[in-house]
């Protein structure tokens, strides 16, 4: 393009949000040690891990959905989609978007928690969409205490806490909230702050128990039949502010849902871009705007 010069050399690599009036770049380290990030663009949620490649031998990136995603295209019952219609889209994306923003928070907060930390009413934790780090809201706080209570009187034995799993079977990846033992059963257990177990939840779970625990960041017991259950904190529908379900293993449900996701994403990678880092444009100077320069003498 003529008048326009892009400075050669590097670029970065940027992931971008179609249909928004700003880049928003979102790539999450889950762990370090073993290579898997976790890419995030709008509407779309990955993980990513370097693997040798089989013909060149050189290193690599796959590239597979997350389990939430997966499971965000099973049909979620005629209850939601009332909700739904009453709401509007707008409102209902706005609420989704600010209760997914105070999950994360209590889910970093309870990671605190599981790790012996004292965690504060004050305490300051990233908000996803701000990029900020925000106090804790009432509300969220209320989500704390309220899975201290369960904690207390539950005395789970903690096994692990936040831990990628992966399946290469099927092609799928996705981070298991908790892992523990209660009493003589294992479980393995998704929290949330919303007041509905939703059929994806137990999509979500189901998945998590057919991974592959090789890949965890800790190696978890495979000789036993884990059940499956839903934490929720922070609910309004009875006086302890928790309910802890126990749900069924739903993983050929799970399935279908993976093949109408591939269905619907053909292709197997995150949208990227590449970027110049830096611009610059050539003005041409008007004809006749050239004045006449006398030298010193």
């Amino acid at each position: 393009m003529r008048g326009y010069r892009a400075t050669v050399g590097a670029y970065y690599l940027w992931q971008v949000a179609p249909h928004v009036k700003y880049m928003k770049k979102l790539i999450r380290t889950v762990d370090e040690a073993r290579g898997i990030l976790q890419v995030t663009t709008v509407d779309e949620r990955w993980y990513v891990r370097s693997v040798t490649g089989d013909i060149t031998g050189l290193p690599q990136y796959l590239y597979v959905p997350s389990v939430t995603w997966i499971c965000g295209f099973y049909p979620k019952g005629i209850e939601f989609y009332k909700w739904l219609a009453n709401k509007g889209w707008d409102e209902s994306q706005a609420i989704k978007n600010a209760a997914g923003d105070k999950g994360s928070k209590v889910h970093y907060a309870i990671t605190d928690l599981l790790a012996g930390k004292e965690v504060k009413m004050d305490a300051k934790y990233k908000n996803p969409s701000t990029e900020q780090d925000e106090e804790l809201s009432l509300e969220e706080w209320e989500c704390l205490v309220s899975f201290a209570n369960w904690f207390e009187k539950t005395k789970p034995e903690i096994i692990v806490n936040e831990t990628v799993v992966w399946n290469d079977e099927y092609g799928y990846a996705g981070t298991i909230d908790f892992v523990c033992k209660i009493g003589e059963e294992y479980y393995i257990v998704d929290f949330k702050t919303g007041q509905n177990v939703w059929p994806e939840y137990e999509l979500q779970v189901s998945a998590y128990k057919h991974a592959h625990y090789d890949k965890s960041e800790v190696q978890l017991p495979e000789d036993v039949d884990y059940k499956l259950a839903i934490l929720q904190i922070g609910y309004k529908r009875n006086k302890a502010g928790w309910k802890f379900t126990e749900v069924e293993d739903k993983f050929d449900l799970f399935l279908a849902a993976r093949q109408i996701w591939q269905h619907e994403n053909p292709t197997t990678k995150p949208q990227q871009k590449d970027y110049p880092l830096s611009l610059q444009v050539t003005t041409p100077v008007p004809e006749g705007d050239t004045a006449e320069v006398t030298p010193n003498k």
